[in-house]
């Protein structure tokens, strides 16, 4: 049996001319699940997360190159100056430690004793034991030796006196006297001006006048032994 649309009445008079409060929350409830059903067919939230992660990642990135720059500069730079300073520091000890001597030969040293053996018989009166002799024997042998050694002095050596006052006369060192040339003695307390009594003026040589060594003469024979046949 078919329906008879003709005999349908609609009376509009009955239709609600105001929205309550039901159809309110009727009408906001489809309209998200629209905007739901539209959301999760087109995936834009997956694309929001992947361009958060993306920016997450160039902001960590960026974030960690400053941090390998400055840990380079706290770390490495410091130690390098470290070595250096300590490599300068062992170089100055080694030039302070390192004494500045001069090595001297032996032979004047040997000359001059050969000398004064030869003309003041020093070396036999100095090996000599003197406890069994009695003061005149001594005495006649010391002139001797003073005798000679004064001779070898005087041919080859020239003498001056370090000061030229008379002994045991007042006098002054100032701040800058030469320490190898005076040698203070008695109470030395505080720092030069100095005054005190010159007990002895001391002796520098001013020239030296020993004899020539022949080639292949041996300095250490002071005294060759002799023979008499």
């Amino acid at each position: 049996m078919a329906f008879d649309f003709s005999k349908m009445h609609v009376d509009l008079s009955a239709v609600p001319t105001t929205i309550d409060m039901g159809h309110a929350w009727l009408g906001a409830l489809v309209l998200i699940l629209l905007v739901m059903y539209l959301t999760k067919k087109g995936k834009p939230v997956e694309v929001e997360k992947i361009i958060e992660k993306e920016i997450e990642v160039e902001k960590i990135v960026e974030v960690e190159k400053p941090v390998e720059k400055i840990v380079e500069k706290i770390v490495e730079k410091p130690i390098e100056k470290i070595v250096e300073v300590e490599k300068v520091v062992e170089k100055i000890v080694e030039v302070e430690v390192e004494p500045k001597l001069k090595t001297s030969t032996p032979e004047a040293a040997l000359q001059l004793l050969s000398l004064l053996q030869q003309e003041a018989r020093f070396i036999d009166f100095m090996q000599e034991d003197l406890k069994g002799y009695a003061d005149a024997d001594i005495g006649a042998a010391a002139r001797v030796i003073h005798e000679g050694g004064q001779k070898v002095l005087n041919e080859y050596f020239s003498f001056a006196p370090v000061r030229t006052e008379e002994e045991e006369t007042r006098i002054t060192l100032p701040q800058d006297f030469n320490a190898s040339e005076v040698r203070l003695t008695g109470n030395v307390v505080g720092e030069a001006p100095f005054n005190g009594t010159l007990i002895h003026r001391g002796w520098k040589v001013t020239e030296v006048k020993l004899p020539k060594l022949a080639e292949g003469h041996d300095a250490h024979i002071i005294a060759a032994a002799e023979v008499e046949l």
